[in-house]
């Protein structure tokens, strides 16, 4: 008598892993390029003034009069350039990137991000995620993410933060990962 062959589910079907982007976009390369430039030039018209000499060809710093001019242009300069240090670290760390996974197999989550010193990674049980849920809120600030509801905790964010993402695009995303689950989807 043959012996019955047992049936494995193909692995692929027991892990969902979605990538969550950080800070390493467009938008904040150009805003860190913009804040460089801006605080670059402040801070040569600034000593442009006190040297008396123009180290920038476009403007006429030496012009300025040192106190107060030159010194308030170099104060604005100074605080541009230590944002833009800050923002270029921001950048080259990629602040909030990782992935969510979700492992059938194991039966757990881990939602892992890069933090500003070292990674941060969570671990829930399957068992414990009672719903996706949907957060959309329009306005002056408006807010689209997708999360975890944990029995016994708060919220738990997927999604990236800054820009919002298209509403189909993370109805979508949170319908695909609701029905992996076996959750319900809220929000919606």
């Amino acid at each position: 008598m043959p012996i019955p062959s047992q049936t494995t589910a193909d692995p692929v079907d027991l892990i969902l892993e979605q990538r969550v982007t950080g800070s390493r976009r467009l938008s904040n390369l150009l805003a860190a390029l913009a804040v460089s430039i801006g605080g670059t030039g402040f801070f040569l018209a600034s000593l442009s003034s006190k040297l008396g000499h123009d180290l920038l060809p476009i403007l006429h710093g030496s012009q300025l009069v040192w106190i107060p001019q030159g010194i308030v242009m170099g104060l604005y300069g100074l605080a541009a350039l230590l944002l833009a240090t800050y923002l270029w670290v921001v950048i080259a760390v990629d602040l909030g990137s990782g992935t969510n996974c979700f492992n059938k197999s194991k039966g757990i989550a881990i939602i892992s991000r890069n933090g500003l010193r070292r990674p941060i990674e969570v671990e829930v049980p399957l068992r414990d995620i009672q719903a996706v849920k949907l957060e959309i809120r329009d306005g002056i600030s408006p807010l689209r993410r997708l999360s975890l509801r944990i029995q016994g905790r708060s919220n738990l964010p997927l999604t990236r933060v800054g820009e919002p993402q298209p509403l189909s695009e993370l109805e979508l995303s949170g319908a695909k990962l609701a029905r992996f689950l076996g959750v319900p989807l809220e929000g919606l």
